[in-house]
């Protein structure tokens, strides 16, 4: 795929690329999906080149659905990298050579790049990662298990994270993450993740409730428990004008 990009570089906007965090939340962990060639030492985030007639927007969405296979999951830009040196002699000769690229067409690979940070919030459950080559490992990897990354892409997961933290005060995030169906501890467990704190319980239940975003379900969890917790969904309408709305409070 790559060789197919350098062959027909014009295509592309030069000097500019997108890479994409996708998080999502599986087994109490905030996961990432992270991609790694064969014999690799180092993985990545996903990303991509910008054809010169797409929307930025549109090229990131276009990277999301072809790691995810899912649309409509939410996806906000949050940062732009453009260290001079960021990905200097990241595409050497060497490299070049196992990718059979031409040195004069690659060339254009080893240019400075400015990349464009985009986070994406999915729904574990439903989303089967998706090489694109048959050399390509996609793993959806633990965020305090992220192993070596290369460029800056540890610079850019972490800024991905702080940014997430941040506007949790500002909009809600479950609906992207859970399954439709959840219990209003596996919702606060996805915030102490995020958060990387523990919440007070009863705290958390007032202010959540408080937002006015949850419908309580005729419905219990089926755990084998005593006392099984009460089932909770979205409400999708009220969600979305919160969101766009926004909040005001912390946790």
């Amino acid at each position: 795929m790559l060789k197919d990009i350098i062959d027909n570089n014009e295509n592309y906007q030069p000097g500019l690329s997108i890479d994409c965090v996708i998080f999502g939340f599986h087994d109490n962990q905030l996961k990432v999906l992270l991609i790694k060639v064969e014999r690799a030492n180092k993985w990545s985030l996903p990303g991509g080149f910008i054809p010169v007639d797409q929307d930025i927007d549109t090229a990131a969405i276009t990277v999301l659905n072809s790691r995810t296979g899912v649309d409509g999951v939410f996806l906000r830009q949050f940062a732009t990298f453009g260290k001079v040196d960021r990905n200097k002699q990241h595409f050497d000769k060497k490299t070049l050579e196992y990718l059979k690229i031409e040195e004069a067409k690659g060339k254009w690979l080893m240019r400075r790049f400015v990349t464009i940070g985009y986070y994406a919030l999915v729904d574990f459950s439903k989303i089967l990662p998706n090489p694109t080559g048959r050399h390509e490992i996609v793993e959806w990897i633990d965020h305090k298990e992220v192993p070596e990354l290369i460029l800056d892409h540890r610079e850019i997961l972490d800024k991905a994270l702080d940014t997430l933290r941040i506007e949790l005060n500002l909009m809600p995030v479950g609906y992207n993450l859970l399954p439709e169906k959840f219990t209003i501890p596996e919702l606060q467990k996805l915030y102490e993740t995020i958060l990387d704190k523990k919440l007070d319980r009863r705290n958390f239940l007032r202010k959540i409730t408080n937002i006015g975003i949850l419908t309580k379900l005729d419905e219990k969890k089926s755990n084998g428990a005593h006392k099984a917790p009460n089932l909770y969904s979205f409400d999708k309408e009220k969600y979305d004008e919160v969101l766009k709305n926004g909040l005001n409070q912390g946790w």
